[in-house]
């Protein structure tokens, strides 16, 4: 039995004679909750609906729960995808209870379930009401239960974060922590990169239609280079006893001629072993700040400036 719910081999699209995807390949574990990350534009999208037999893919395959996809695996997986579109005359309990009889779930067991999510999502006077006198983030919010209603065994969700606010933002982390607790595989896409450094056990990054990285979150950090940011009296010998242990670059001084320097480390050169320097030379340290990487960092030296335009810190 396959450890894998989803792979995909060597998937390639073409629009209009403009590559969309090329050649990308990769695997969501099962159990796992993993990230397909990048800049609108990336692929991510078109990638993920040939995944889902969507579009036909132009070359490569696809393999689901270790078979060729089917109507009967199908009904295994829940989508949400990046275009929102529900029935905006039909209600909120309605629009839920369609899409779980779609997934075979009794009428009785559909609204069962439909109650109890409406709720969980602090929609429950929202119940009774049609799509259209509701929210953007409300009609959002129907359309991720209507995903996961059915108890999918593989979860995946197209910008799910997009158009929600903070607080429910943070109410969708927790129900995806939840999902992948109770044993299923989730994948999501996000332009986003914060939501993935929280949640993620591993991420696929995409720029230019190709996958450029494919592991941990810890293995994408370790390629951002360590930074460290110092401060000493005017006067001291800081810029020369920590030259040797990476690039050097002067900030503003401060009123009364204390020196601040910011160090990016050379590879294989940590934050301690700048302290441990400093401490041997006798550099009294006034600053001494080292900065924790983030995810974001990790896109920009994996794919460059130029191709994260579009990618967020924070939501």
């Amino acid at each position: 039995m396959t450890e894998y719910a989803l792979e995909v081999d060597g998937l390639s699209k073409t629009f209009a004679g403009k590559p969309a995807v090329r050649n990308v390949s990769f695997k969501a574990r099962k159990g796992d909750i993993t990230g397909f990350l990048g800049p609108n534009g990336a692929g991510k999208t078109t990638t993920l609906r040939m995944s889902l037999g969507v579009i036909t893919p132009d070359q490569g395959s696809v393999t689901l729960f270790g078979g060729a996809p089917t109507a009967m695996s199908m009904d295994r997986v829940g989508f949400l995808p990046e275009e929102r579109g529900v029935y905006r005359k039909m209600t909120a309990e309605a629009v839920i209870v369609f899409f779980a009889r779609l997934k075979g779930l009794s009428a009785g067991e559909a609204r069962r379930r439909a109650l109890i999510y409406l709720e969980r999502f602090g929609l429950k006077d929202a119940a009774t009401k049609k799509i259209k006198e509701l929210s953007k983030g409300m009609a959002q919010k129907i359309q991720i239960i209507s995903a996961i209603i059915h108890e999918p065994d593989f979860i995946i969700l197209d910008e799910p974060f997009s158009g929600l606010d903070p607080v429910n933002q943070a109410m969708l982390e927790q129900v995806i922590r939840e999902q992948a607790e109770a044993g299923r595989t989730v994948l999501f896409s996000t332009h986003v990169m914060e939501h993935a450094e929280r949640l993620c056990d591993r991420i696929i990054l995409m720029a230019r239609g190709q996958k450029v990285f494919d592991g941990r979150v810890d293995e994408a950090l370790a390629r951002v280079p360590r930074q460290v940011t110092l401060g000493a009296a005017a006067g001291s010998d800081l810029a020369s006893v920590i030259a040797d242990l990476g690039e050097v670059e002067t900030l503003e001084a401060d009123p009364d001629g204390a020196i601040n320097l910011h160090l990016t480390l050379k590879t294989g050169v940590d934050a301690q072993d700048v302290l441990r320097a400093c401490v041997q030379a006798g550099v009294p340290l006034t600053r001494f700040e080292p900065r924790r990487p983030h995810l974001h960092d990790a896109f920009v030296a994996l794919v460059g400036e130029d191709a994260v335009e579009t990618v967020s810190e924070e939501a």
